[in-house]
């Protein structure tokens, strides 16, 4: 963590998650394909959000370079919603031994274990890869009355508990986390903030072009298709500098907000797969990682490249894990 207001965050709900009892399911994994240079098989990945958010265009892109690089055939990518995605994480540590399978998730995950006290946590799962980093973005609907985010902060200011802001995660994610921190920036209590939570992006979007929310909060990616049809407007985004895919919108920082905030999203398996496993999928996602499918998709998404894998991106994860804890409790969300 840096001094100002900065993360590295991808989504949580305040509910008691119930461990599903998804009996572990283990299949007996082949290494020898990814040995032998041969497409792996049989991978699937879990989305623990609704289709249409930002880990399942994630998940999907990833399987889709895979398949057309030939990296792995028949790669199946399906929805576990849920709890802020700690109902996945939960299957995902019931599914022990189960090399076949691994779940897209992000920092979101790791606020959701403490706001939802859930029973399963990511330390009992098996990393496998860091795979992108993404920018934020304040967004509202294209007849929104405010044109610029000082339009928008200054409505906001006057008036924090009457204007809603939406987020495609639960207290706790990055969507949750980023309009308490710029209330902070701004001079605003985030305890008055009026945060709705949808569950992903995709149930996001819908009130947000139903203007049933003032404004809302997420990773950009998800709102490109609508800037582009003309739904939606970007007020700000929330990286260092601006962003290729939205060169006319402003940083928070060029804005005169002292605020950097940046989303990320990786991939993690059940707990003690075994050795050739893990390396099914590492191989398989470095390949893809370095294949020049994803290399366009990175261009066109607007993502940044953050692939670390293994231990690496273990330490990354208990890393991550202490600094939202410490942002939760100081927002009363954590004990």
């Amino acid at each position: 963590m840096r001094s100002r207001p900065m993360l590295w965050v991808t989504t949580a709900l305040v509910a008691l998650v119930t461990a599903t009892a998804c009996g572990a399911t283990a299949e007996k994994s082949d290494s020898s394909n990814a040995d032998s240079g041969k497409p792996a098989t049989g991978l699937r990945l879990m989305v623990p959000n609704t289709a249409g958010g930002g880990y399942d265009t994630t998940a999907r892109t990833a399987a889709k370079v895979m398949e057309d690089a030939k990296i792995a055939t028949g790669v199946q990518v399906f929805n576990l919603p849920g709890a802020g995605g700690t109902v996945g994480l939960q299957r995902i540590v019931n599914e022990k031994g189960n090399g076949k399978l691994a779940m897209q998730m992000g920092l979101g995950v790791v606020g959701a274990t403490y706001t939802s006290k859930s029973k399963a946590t990511l330390t009992q799962t098996t990393p496998i890869a860091k795979m992108i980093e993404e920018a934020g973005a304040i967004v509202v609907p294209k007849n929104s009355p405010y044109k610029t985010i000082q339009d928008l902060v200054t409505a906001w200011k006057a008036n924090p508990k009457g204007l809603a802001v939406g987020g495609g995660s639960s207290p706790g994610g990055p969507d949750h986390l980023l309009p308490m921190q710029l209330a902070q920036a701004v001079g605003i209590n985030p305890k008055d903030v009026n945060f709705v939570s949808y569950d992903g992006g995709g149930e996001l979007l819908p009130a947000l072009l139903g203007s049933k929310i003032a404004f809302g909060a997420s990773g950009f990616g998800e709102f490109l298709d609508q800037v582009e049809s003309g739904q939606v407007r970007v007020l700000a985004v929330t990286s260092e500098k601006p962003i290729d895919a939205l060169k006319d919108v402003p940083t928070l920082k060029d804005s005169g907000i002292d605020l950097v905030f940046t989303n990320w999203r990786g991939i993690v398996a059940p707990p003690e797969i075994s050795d050739a496993d893990k390396k099914v999928w590492i191989d398989a996602l470095t390949k893809m990682h370095d294949s020049p499918e994803w290399k366009t998709e990175l261009t066109k998404r607007g993502w940044t490249d953050a692939f670390v894998t293994g231990a690496e991106f273990g330490t990354f994860l208990t890393e991550q894990d202490k600094a939202v804890a410490d942002i939760l409790t100081k927002l009363g969300l954590a004990a």
